[in-house]
């Protein structure tokens, strides 16, 4: 059996209810290579989750490193 997560895509709403984060900061992390980038559907942009969980996980271990 597959021990790896589910991935879902979530809207950028979502993003910014999870990371705590407005729009134009997670455009700006994403212009400095900082925060994932979405993944394009057509005219549509969605994130994948592990991806915005590991990041947040990311910034937790550096807050704990400093």
């Amino acid at each position: 059996m597959n021990d790896q997560p589910i991935d879902i895509l979530i809207k950028l709403p979502e993003v910014c209810r999870q990371v705590g984060l407005g729009k134009s900061a997670i455009y700006e992390l994403i212009a400095a290579d900082a925060f994932p980038a979405p993944i394009k559907l057509g005219r549509y942009s969605r994130w994948s989750q592990v991806e915005i969980q590991g990041w947040v996980e990311m910034q937790k271990a550096a807050r704990r490193a400093a």
